[in-house]
């Protein structure tokens, strides 16, 4: 059973996200701040942590940071749920730590997949990387492989929120040039890492094939 660590400063939001967790069969554990939150990933570590943006005095963000920049806490998967539209500033400054995006309210369903797709990329990573270092792949392109692997898959995902997030809220208005245009480059940088990775996929199992 894998334990979910909630994180929002509403205790009533919690309690709802304690209940769908339970349905789900997971086993779900609580903090009611960021500073609390460190607290208890330093006692309890969770094999997934469900983060907020809005709270104070430490918002999400900086708890993010604050989690990622520790050696100890770095590995643990940060998927934030939260009311706030993405910004392409955010998904340019963010993205790197975190792992999903999910804006409230959400289903049970959307709440799931989004927790076991996440899941199931570390262990589909944590695998082939396994693989690799068996059929003796140089750590540099194992390194670069874990990268790419999880940022292109991350960086589609809020590719298609801030496109789906932009067109809808600026479709009367006219969306503005420099949003167009940070989306324009993300999907570029994407599409760049997407090439890459299929190079480094296609020299692991040539390397598989001769192992």
């Amino acid at each position: 059973m894998y334990t979910i660590l909630v994180v929002d400063d509403s205790p009533m939001i919690v309690d709802v996200f304690v209940t769908m967790l339970e349905r789900g069969g997971y086993r779900p554990i609580t903090a009611f701040s960021g500073e609390e939150c460190l607290e208890v990933l330093n006692t309890t570590p969770p094999d997934l942590v469900l983060l907020d943006i809005m709270m104070e005095p430490m918002d999400g963000w900086e708890t993010l940071e604050r989690i990622k920049t520790s050696p100890t806490l770095r590995s643990i998967p940060v998927l934030m749920l939260t009311a706030k539209p993405l910004t392409p500033e955010e998904a340019n400054e963010y993205g790197p730590y975190l792992e999903d995006y999910i804006l409230k309210p959400t289903t049970h369903h959307q709440l799931y997949e989004a927790i076991e797709h996440v899941l199931a990329r570390r262990h589909s990573i944590a695998t082939n990387i396994e693989r690799a270092r068996e059929a003796g792949v140089d750590q540099k392109l194992v390194d670069e492989y874990e990268r790419l692997a999880k940022s292109v898959d991350i960086n589609r995902r809020l590719l298609k929120i801030l496109e789906t997030t932009y067109s809808i809220k600026d479709a009367r208005a006219g969306m503005r040039e420099d949003i167009t245009r940070a989306i324009k480059s993300m999907a570029t940088s994407v599409k760049i890492q997407e090439e890459r990775l299929s190079q480094v996929r296609a020299q692991f199992e040539e390397l598989f094939e001769a192992h």
